[in-house]
């Protein structure tokens, strides 16, 4: 008989009592009979756990022995994924949000899937979920082999790099050193870039199976504007010196290095965020980057000024 695949769903919780018991039953309440539970308890402050351990105790306690809540300090979103991931032991790991919630049966569609395509990373569509009214949000269909240019996409925004619409096979971690974002604010497309771009196979599950709640008031995109493309040309900055000198042929996002480089100037003018005096090697960087056209963020004119910019820095 052939082992069961399993899957291990990873949900970190921090001030969110208003939404923690709707996210756990659309959760604990799915139908696949081999899902192990990780809720990390990233040191908040509120009632979440508290919460969380009533509504188990009360329905799901017949699911004790698949639930695992571990607790840590507060050390930020990327923080309490990884630290989930460490206590994971499924076949494939899935990232989700504690403010959100799953569509009914979607845990099964998802393995589903996984089995008849055994690919590393199974994506599916989404609902944006608006306090007053639901939208319907539909990834693009990508061939099995177009890593590169699903990376790209992620990163340019013209593809969801969200890690709650992808079921990533666990050795992909294992096998490869993933690294973790410094800052909050993207870093579902830091990890993402470089789990898509390591994988040998992706597919695409046509269903809408997650509910992303928008109008919480505490969620990251919810902060300054400034600060976000600051975290955001920070984190991908880390990412490049972290790739830059692997081999092309060896590395996940060297379809991104360009873009990278391009939008980091450009948001340290726009911005004003100073990069180039922060990173002294960046303006070289950039001079050397290749203009990219179509599916990049940054138009073609501003591309050119910042590259005119950086001649004189």
């Amino acid at each position: 008989m052939n082992k069961p695949l399993t899957i291990s769903v990873i949900a970190p919780i921090y001030g969110v009592q208003d939404y923690i018991v709707q996210f756990a039953e659309s959760l604990l309440s799915q139908s696949y009979p081999h899902i192990e539970f990780i809720f990390v308890n990233d040191g908040t402050k509120d009632r979440s756990i508290e919460l969380l351990e009533e509504l188990i105790e009360r329905k799901y306690s017949a699911l004790s022995s698949r639930i695992k809540i571990v607790h840590k300090e507060n050390g930020g979103l990327p923080a309490a994924r990884r630290t989930g991931l460490d206590h994971a032991t499924g076949d494939y790991i899935y990232h989700v949000d504690s403010d959100d919630w799953l569509s009914q049966e979607a845990i099964r569609k998802i393995a589903d899937r996984i089995q008849q395509s055994d690919a590393d990373i199974v994506y599916f569509n989404h609902v944006k979920e608006y306090p007053s009214r639901s939208k319907l949000k539909s990834d693009r269909i990508y061939e099995s082999d177009a890593q590169r240019e699903y990376v790209r996409n992620m990163y340019n925004h013209r593809s969801y790099a969200s890690v709650w619409n992808k079921c990533v096979r666990h050795s992909l971690y294992k096998e490869h050193e993933i690294f973790t974002p410094k800052y909050g604010y993207a870093e579902d497309c830091y990890l993402m870039s470089q789990l898509v771009g390591y994988s040998r196979s992706i597919a695409y599950l046509d269903d809408y199976l997650y509910h992303y709640r928008k109008g919480n008031p505490n969620a990251l995109t919810s902060q300054q504007r400034r600060k976000r493309k600051r975290e955001y040309a920070l984190n991908f900055i880390d990412l490049y010196e972290r790739y830059r000198d692997v081999p092309r042929e060896q590395n996940p996002v060297a379809c991104i290095f360009d873009d990278i480089l391009i939008q980091a100037g450009w948001y340290s003018i726009f911005y004003r965020l100073d990069l180039f005096k922060h990173y002294p090697w960046l303006a070289k960087a950039v001079r050397g980057a290749k203009i990219r056209g179509g599916g990049s963020d940054v138009p073609i004119v501003a591309q050119l000024l910042t590259k005119f910019v950086a001649l004189f820095k």
